[in-house]
């Protein structure tokens, strides 16, 4: 029996695949430091975990709507509005199995057969494939650590045909910690504006940034019709097991997702929809003040060694320069990311994975301890 060529064009999420490794090597007794997953180290805030408890006991263990609660829909709708000066009403948001489904849910909704969606390299490993999976072809366009991994206008619009039809964005950025600025997202809108094009703006690691504000580019007069905001609480609450997302679009697209989510999963578990709720009530600055103190250690450290990186300005990943590194004995980066690995038993991320050779990516969501003894090695093994 043939497997659907869909399923068949994608391979499994590779941050996911380099995780296993390590965990594995973690059970068979190997002293592995874990620089690979992108999951916050913190447990989740406790108001958050006794909403979801009270949640239970009141009985609210039953089917939603299938777009989310009522509740957490107009607390996200109060949030967008406070937060990032965007108008969507509760029946404008799709709350999802975190921002991955979210992504997928829109994509679905937009993608016909052959339709083109740019992507931005180093980009995020499931873009890649959740587009082929909605049957569209995706278009690398590169960014440059030289230009601090923000992309040029004039690259986007080169790769722009006839068949494109959405343009994907991450900022703050995964792998890079990029963060693209209010400039830049306005020259984008002219030209998405321009081509009739559809912008999903992924922004779940909006509330970590460090050096640079958030904008959201579906703030922009005449962007929220042809917009996508993509958000979770995954990494903002450290509630990635919770997998809580969510979309927020024009009423047109919301429906045709409301559709899609309504015979794909039916609604998000319940009691985790009723703790996201409570969530908009947590104060995480001190989170994102470790962050920023992990970060400047890590820069510090990676400057000593002499490697070259973009300083991240958000999220909580390094992506480095390993192009000095490789020749005859690591021929490429998952080569690289390999040789770490069993050297000196510390996990990162091949730039690969990223669609961006060349370069490997550290997640610095680890206690001080680890990333101190996870530095020693990497200076080692360089």
């Amino acid at each position: 029996m043939d497997l659907s060529r869909f399923v068949s064009s994608v391979t499994p999420s590779a941050t996911l695949e380099f995780n296993k490794k390590v965990l594995d090597l973690a059970k068979a007794g190997e002293n592995v430091i874990k620089f690979t997953a992108g999951e916050p180290d913190f447990p989740t805030p406790r108001p958050i975990i006794e909403a979801a408890i009270v949640a239970l006991n009141e009985g609210k263990t039953k089917y939603t709507n299938a777009t989310g609660i009522e509740e957490l829909r107009s607390a996200i709708a109060a949030k967008l509005k406070r937060d990032n000066n965007l108008d969507y009403s509760p029946g404008e948001i799709v709350v999802a199995n975190g921002g991955k489904q979210a992504i997928y849910n829109v994509l679905k909704a937009l993608l016909n057969l052959g339709d083109e969606v740019i992507l931005i390299s180093p980009a995020w490993v499931s873009y890649e494939a959740q587009v082929k999976l909605c049957g569209g072809i995706p278009v690398i366009v590169p960014s440059r650590i030289e230009h601090g991994f923000v992309p040029e206008i004039a690259d986007i619009e080169r790769a722009i045909t006839s068949s494109t039809k959405v343009i994907m964005l991450n900022s703050p950025n995964n792998p890079t910690g990029a963060i693209y600025p209010e400039e830049f997202l306005r020259e984008l809108a002219n030209l998405c504006i321009e081509r009739d094009l559809f912008v999903i703006s992924d922004e779940v690691y909006e509330k970590l940034v460090f050096d640079a504000p958030h904008f959201s580019i579906g703030s922009i007069q005449g962007m929220k019709e042809r917009t996508a905001v993509i958000n979770a609480f995954s990494k903002t609450y450290a509630m990635t097991g919770w997998r809580v997302g969510y979309s927020a679009t024009s009423s047109t697209v919301a429906k045709a997702i409301a559709k899609i989510q309504s015979h794909l999963v039916s609604n998000v578990n319940t009691m985790a929809q009723y703790a996201a709720v409570k969530a908009f009530e947590v104060d995480t600055s001190d989170m994102v003040r470790i962050f920023r103190e992990r970060r400047d250690y890590v820069v510090s450290r990676l400057e000593d060694m002499g490697v070259s990186f973009n300083r991240p300005a958000g999220a909580f990943y390094v992506f480095m320069d390993i192009t000095p590194y490789i020749g005859s004995r690591y021929e490429n980066s998952n080569d690289f990311a390999l040789g770490l690995l069993d050297k000196e038993k510390v996990g990162m991320v091949p730039g690969s994975a990223f669609s961006y050779e060349g370069f490997i990516r550290m997640s610095y969501s680890s206690s001080m301890e680890d990333l101190k003894e996870g530095l020693d090695r990497l200076a080692r093994f360089l």
